[in-house]
């Protein structure tokens, strides 16, 4: 009898180590959906939200490619609100329907279990109750920051503003059923908690 493979929601703050946990339950053989690189694809040259955001936004926000220029909206969105929720209002319909449409090939290939790295999981109002169950990594907001910087050159006070848009750390806590604190743990004891998930699904 076919059984559909279980949805796990995969959350948590910027700079949390939430990616990395994902790869390693991919490599366990789940099947890894992930919301950030779509939506980069979507705002790529040649993706399907460009000409959405050339009309709204006007062509200074698109490079010469044809791809969003990614500093000239950060920083047109710190100074607008509205244009956020603009944007927003472009991108995550095309992240939803996308995502679901490599989800059901992922289904059609025989996937285990399908896993939704979504960072703004928390805060969207259609993606928890798609969802079978919730996993949330998280760490101090000291630590975000300090990664952040270091992976992405960014000064501290735009990383804080990145974390000011997001949920904070109780609200994602509230929403999980799985909570991986990964703050002063080596890379081996954060695969241990990874792989016990993927146990717990039978992976």
């Amino acid at each position: 009898m076919h059984r559909h493979p279980l949805r796990l929601g995969l959350t948590g703050g910027i700079g949390s180590g939430k990616s990395t946990v994902g790869q390693m339950l991919a490599a366990r053989g789940a099947a890894l959906l992930d919301a950030d690189a779509i939506s980069r694809s979507l705002t790529a040259t040649g993706g399907a939200a460009m000409p959405l955001i050339r009309e709204r936004f006007g062509s200074e926000v698109i490079d010469a490619d044809g791809s969003l220029n990614r500093a000239a909206m950060r920083a047109l969105v710190f100074q607008h609100a509205d244009a956020r929720h603009q944007l927003e209002a472009i991108i995550h319909p095309l992240v939803g329907s996308t995502t679901e449409a490599h989800a059901q090939a992922a289904i059609a290939a025989g996937a285990p279990l399908l896993v939704f790295d979504i960072p703004l999981l928390v805060e969207s109002p259609r993606w928890p109750a798609r969802l079978d169950q919730i996993v949330v990594v998280d760490c101090a907001t000291e630590t975000q920051i300090a990664r952040v910087m270091q992976r992405s050159g960014l000064e501290r006070s735009a990383v804080e503003a990145i974390i000011a848009t997001q949920a904070t750390r109780s609200q994602r806590r509230a929403a999980a059923d799985w909570v991986i604190y990964n703050d002063g743990i080596t890379l081996d004891q954060l695969r241990d908690h990874a792989h016990q998930i993927a146990d717990f699904f039978q992976l």
